[in-house]
């Protein structure tokens, strides 16, 4: 639902992106208006997902979204020192640390040492945990499908795509190196 840019009270989620670039290049004209379409569009979508997945699957679980990570992580790979497990799920080791607090306490992952090197605490999933992440994981799936629904098959690889090419551009290898 577009809305007038010149009555800013009547934006909503969607249009407020328009009226942004419109101001902003009214600011600054040397801004380019795709490449902050683009950004404002792609946070945008991913917000939406992660709120609607959040509230919709986890939320109700009493997990948040980096703790849904953090398990998902530990269930498919795991056990797992935490510097990895903040690797693969894109956090700061002390989010995975503070996060793997909670989820010990909630009895759902566990800390051991690594057998090759007891210094190492390694992270993983328990009995209980894995019981909880799959079945939340199958709810997980269903909203992933709803969201997925909106575009055909050849959309949906297309835009697969370029979000892979977009993860191993330049700017992406840049942030990754300091993770």
């Amino acid at each position: 639902m577009a809305t007038d840019p010149a009555e800013p009270g009547r934006l909503d989620y969607v249009s407020f992106v328009d009226y942004a670039i419109e101001r902003v290049l009214d600011e600054l004209p040397g801004v380019d208006p795709l490449a902050m379409r683009f950004v404002l569009t792609l946070h945008r979508a991913t917000s939406a997902l992660v709120y609607d997945l959040e509230s919709a699957v986890h939320r109700p679980r009493g997990w948040s979204w980096p703790g849904f990570r953090v398990l998902f992580a530990l269930w498919l790979a795991g056990p797992l020192e935490g510097k990895r497990v903040a690797e693969l799920t894109g956090m700061s080791r002390a989010a995975v640390s503070a996060l793997a607090n909670t989820l010990q306490r909630d009895g759902l992952v566990a800390r051991g040492p690594a057998e090759q090197d007891r210094r190492v605490v390694l992270l993983e999933i328990t009995p209980a945990g894995h019981e909880a992440i799959s079945s939340a994981f199958a709810a997980h799936n269903d909203r992933e499908r709803a969201w997925a629904a909106s575009l055909s098959e050849e959309e949906l690889r297309t835009l697969i795509g370029l979000l892979e090419k977009l993860m191993t551009g330049s700017a992406a290898a840049d942030v990754k190196r300091r993770f």
